[in-house]
């Protein structure tokens, strides 16, 4: 069986599994989904850390592109916009 050598195909999928795989993390993008998105104080009462740290955590899923970020106001509402993440939380945490 020949294997695929083209390590550049692989590139989104290693970023993508790299970013999730933290506990924080993958809470963020399962309550999102679940909640069907939510600003940044609605994450701190629920996950019980500091701001800052969802702010680090939301905006490294930013950058992969896990998540988006809506302004409404003040407040910037959050949501999953990555199908792949999507399909991925959903088998991680089926029954």
């Amino acid at each position: 069986m020949d294997m695929d050598k083209d390590f550049s195909k692989y590139n989104e999928s290693a970023e993508l599994l790299k970013v999730l795989a933290h506990p924080v993390r993958l809470c963020i993008v399962k309550g999102l989904l679940e909640n069907g998105g939510c600003n940044v104080s609605h994450m701190q009462d629920c996950l019980q850390v500091p701001q800052s740290t969802i702010s680090q955590h939301l905006q490294k899923l930013r950058a992969v592109g896990i998540v988006e970020g809506k302004r409404n106001g003040l407040e910037i509402y959050y949501s999953v916009s990555n199908e792949k993440a999507v399909r991925l939380i959903k088998e991680l945490f089926k029954n």
